[in-house]
């Protein structure tokens, strides 16, 4: 079962927080502050997912986050507050974020973005530690790909878009899709952000990007990636 910690001072959210979660079939810890969190995090029954807010006594969300992430812990985080300022949301997402909440939310896009970053972390843990397709070689563990033994430089963006398609191969993915999923539903760009990485990744991997053999186009819908079978 999916373990989901939640890291809330107030008393009436961290309990409705907990009853939600639980009827909808995850295990629920709790912690009402910074500190014990971190105790939980390094206890027996470390989580999959942290719900963090950020106003926390004695140790607060930017401190925890900062504190996990410096210690190479990767458990994802979905930041909750009351803040909306947008230096703050950038701020978070700098120490390690995966998600940004702001209060008062709806528990269902609540539960959306849980299962949206508990599937992008699935689908990466279920890759082999690396993967070829023709000349391309691709470390997920060190998050790098290189092409005829020579590394390509790729953004962080661009590897988990790539890493995206691969764990979806052969399925057809609308740009949509692809959007919510590697950028977040919270991101406001258009699906032209989708058409213009295609592009990079296409630039970047096919021998002739605009013939490509892996990172195909399916017309009026969105996009698949092809790994062929001979």
């Amino acid at each position: 079962m999916t373990r989901i910690l939640i890291i809330e001072d107030d008393a009436s959210i961290l309990l409705g927080l907990e009853k939600s979660l639980k009827f909808h079939g995850y295990e629920v810890i709790c912690a009402k502050d910074g500190e014990s969190g971190l105790q939980l995090v390094a206890g027996k029954k470390s989580p999959d997912l942290i719900i963090l807010d950020i106003m926390l006594p004695k140790l607060d969300g930017y401190q925890f986050c900062r504190q996990l992430r410096e210690n190479n812990i990767d458990i994802p985080i979905i930041m909750l507050t009351v803040k909306k300022q947008e230096m703050d949301k950038v701020m978070g997402f700098e120490l390690g974020a995966d998600d940004y909440v702001t209060k008062p939310f709806s528990l269902l896009e609540l539960l959306a973005r849980i299962k949206a970053i508990l599937r992008r972390t699935r689908a990466t843990e279920e890759q082999i530690g690396s993967f070829a397709f023709g000349d391309i070689e691709i470390d997920f563990d060190g998050y790098t790909v290189t092409k005829e033994g020579k590394e390509i430089e790729f953004s962080q963006r661009e590897f988990e878009l790539l890493t995206f398609l691969i764990s979806s191969n052969g399925r057809v993915l609308k740009r949509e899709t692809i959007l919510d999923e590697v950028w977040g539903y919270d991101y406001y760009g258009t699906l032209r952000t989708v058409d213009n990485f295609i592009t990079h990744l296409r630039q970047k991997l096919e021998k002739d990007p605009a013939n490509p053999q892996y990172i195909l186009t399916v017309r009026g819908i969105g996009y698949k990636f092809n790994l062929p079978t001979n």
